[in-house]
């Protein structure tokens, strides 16, 4: 059991902070921290405490929280750095300094015994104190295996609960990655873990690659966050794991979605659409060969069961599509083409996206209605009533809206930092007190000249169950087109969610 079991190390609020242009508050990583602790993590490195004072009140604000998750601070070799981290109540200290001749060389300008004796005295400190140590060997991948080593069993000796091996700086291979753990383990009985970057897209492939080699520990952040091109992800780790390796980890996958889009949100970083597990096109599909084969058995083209990682799978139409997948999407609209009409509805799709047009679920459900002279569907879970925006160089954007949602009526206002994110904040601010529906996407174009120019919005949106739709707003006000998109795009979310739960009524 003890080889069938991972240990996941989440340092999504430490290095994951370090993505460039990512700065969270205390309110943030705490909000993270639980999100964490309910995904199932084993640890959560909340921060570096010493880095500054706002940085050590966050740590101490999730150390207090009672999490079950154990509670980690960086720190360095230096007692100033240590004390920081106990100060901050961590029943953890993730430990570090480096032992590469180029970090030791240059940037720490110490030789190798002045290094080994500081890892040693610092490991001995902490544990002095009770609480649990995992020792980092800097830059462990160009450090000569002897050298390396030897820093690991003696800082064992002197007390250190767990080793990590860090790629510090992503330029290891599957294969090194793999010896450095075999030769680690050969001179240390205590549990062994990796901290990879992905400077060369191989951050996951490394770090499964010790496993296999026989870590225990990996270190991940959520969406692969991180210094530079960022650490291995979470979601891609944990799933090639239960998946692929038959191991065992603590996460709930049916929440690695929803922790995602808080981590998205929350930092400001926009998960790529083909990022595996999480991105937007994960389970998407256009192909008609790849949708007949996923409506006839989803494995065909599905490694893996969205549901499994709070996902749903969605169908894009475009010149790609086939009749299965279109009568599919049709279906969910509540429309039944016959063969005939099926036939004409997807020509019509494909010309359309041979002339390069972006299909939305909207513009499928008119072509299909004027194919089959099926009037607009009348039922609207949320209406639009009244719409005002307020802008200008010395005002803030304000929005304010009145919304029908489900028969009872809502006023609201947002700001935001554009009349358009104004507007889309106050309509949110009303339709989370049913379903969070976040936007996914957002394009204009003109389509035609000058200042009166006619706007097209395409949108698309989400929710955190994994349902998308996409629709269409037009219009010569670029505001209004914007919000005549989205409400027609959540009213398709909505729609869904409601029959979802046998058509109970949304209260």
């Amino acid at each position: 059991m003890v080889d069938e079991y991972i240990r996941i190390f989440d340092t999504t609020l430490r290095d994951g902070e370090q993505t460039p242009g990512v700065t969270l508050t205390s309110e943030d990583k705490l909000e993270i921290a639980r999100q964490l602790d309910k995904l199932g993590v084993d640890t959560i490195e909340a921060g570096f405490p010493v880095a500054s004072k706002g940085e050590a009140e966050a740590v101490r604000m999730i150390a207090k929280e009672g999490l079950t998750a154990e509670v980690c601070g960086l720190a360095r070799v230096e007692k100033s750095d240590i004390d920081a981290a106990l100060s901050s109540d961590v029943n953890c200290i993730h430990l570090f300094i480096a032992t590469s001749d180029i970090h030791l060389n240059y940037k720490l300008k110490m030789s190798r015994q002045q290094a080994l004796e500081k890892a040693i005295q610092g490991v001995e400190y902490a544990k002095k104190h009770g609480v649990k140590v995992e020792f980092s060997a800097e830059d462990a991948t160009r450090t000569e295996p002897q050298v390396l080593k030897e820093f690991y069993r003696a800082v064992v000796d002197a007390g250190a609960d767990r080793l990590d091996i860090p790629d510090t700086v992503g330029v290891s291979t599957p294969s090194r990655m793999a010896m450095l753990v075999r030769e680690v383990k050969s001179v240390v009985d205590v549990p062994i873990a990796v901290h990879c970057h992905n400077d060369f897209g191989l951050a996951v492939a490394n770090s499964i690659a010790a496993v296999e080699a026989g870590a225990s520990e990996v270190h991940v952040t959520v969406n692969g966050l991180g210094e530079r091109a960022g650490n291995a992800s979470l979601e891609e780790v944990v799933m090639a794991l239960h998946n692929l390796y038959m191991k065992k980890t603590k996460i709930n996958t049916k929440l690695i979605y929803e922790t995602s889009r808080l981590v998205s949100k929350l930092t400001g970083v926009i998960v790529q659409p083909n990022k595996a597990i999480v991105g937007d096109n994960a389970f998407g599909h256009e192909s008609g060969i790849h949708t007949h084969g996923i409506l006839s058995l989803p494995f065909t083209y599905e490694p893996l069961d969205p549901e499994v990682v709070g996902r749903t799978r969605w169908l894009q139409a475009g010149k790609h599509a086939g009749s299965h997948g279109i009568r599919a999407q049709l279906q969910e609209m509540g429309l039944s083409p016959n063969d005939e009409q099926l036939a004409l509805i997807v020509s019509k799709v494909k010309e359309l996206g041979d002339k390069g047009k972006t299909l939305t679920d909207s513009d499928v459900e008119a072509i299909a209605r004027s194919v089959l002279k099926v009037p607009e569907e009348n039922e609207k879970v949320l209406k639009l009533l009244d719409f005002a925006v307020m802008t200008g160089i010395n005002v803030v954007p304000t929005a304010s809206v009145k919304l029908d949602l489900d028969g009872r009526i809502y006023v609201a206002s947002a700001t935001g930092v554009g009349p358009v994110d104004a507007a889309v904040k106050a309509i949110q601010s009303v339709t989370e007190k049913v379903a969070k529906i976040f936007l996914k996407e957002y394009r204009l174009e003109a389509l035609s000249g000058g200042s009166d120019a006619m706007a097209e919005v395409i949108v698309k949106v989400g929710d955190s169950m994994g349902n998308i739709s996409s629709a269409r707003g037009m219009g010569d006000d670029i505001v209004v087109a914007s919000v005549e998109a989205l409400i027609k795009g959540m009213n398709k979310i909505l729609l869904k969610q409601k029959k979802m739960n046998n058509n109970t009524k949304i209260s």
